[in-house]
């Protein structure tokens, strides 16, 4: 699994591909904890390049979110997430949890 961070004026992207899973999982928990440790809670996660993820990645969606939500206009928002993942997410009922954008420019602009 690659990640890529970027910080923009008004949120922080970061860009997922390949595999998340048990073993990848901790890696973006890691990546998404260096944002919010540094108290920045605006977050868009490009998953356009993702091609799988278990439910460890789900974990960290969910508790990244209920983490962010806690602040004022915090929230993660998903981007170009891949079929497959968008129908787990549909069938785990996360779906209305986020906020999903076809177009990574589309979810920045959402901040």
């Amino acid at each position: 699994m690659d990640i890529e961070t970027k910080q923009y004026k008004s949120c922080d992207l970061i860009t997922v591909s390949g595999r998340i899973d048990s073993y990848s999982a901790p890696q973006l928990q890691e990546a998404v904890d260096e944002v919010t440790d540094a108290d920045r809670f605006k977050i868009v996660l490009d998953m356009s390049g993702v091609e799988f993820m278990s439910s460890a990645g789900l974990r960290v969606l969910i508790g990244t979110q209920k983490k962010n939500k806690k602040h004022k206009d915090g929230e993660i928002v998903l981007t170009a997430v891949p079929t497959r993942i968008r129908e787990a997410l549909d069938l785990a009922g996360f779906t209305p949890l986020f906020k999903i954008y076809e177009e990574t420019m589309d979810g920045i602009g959402h901040f």
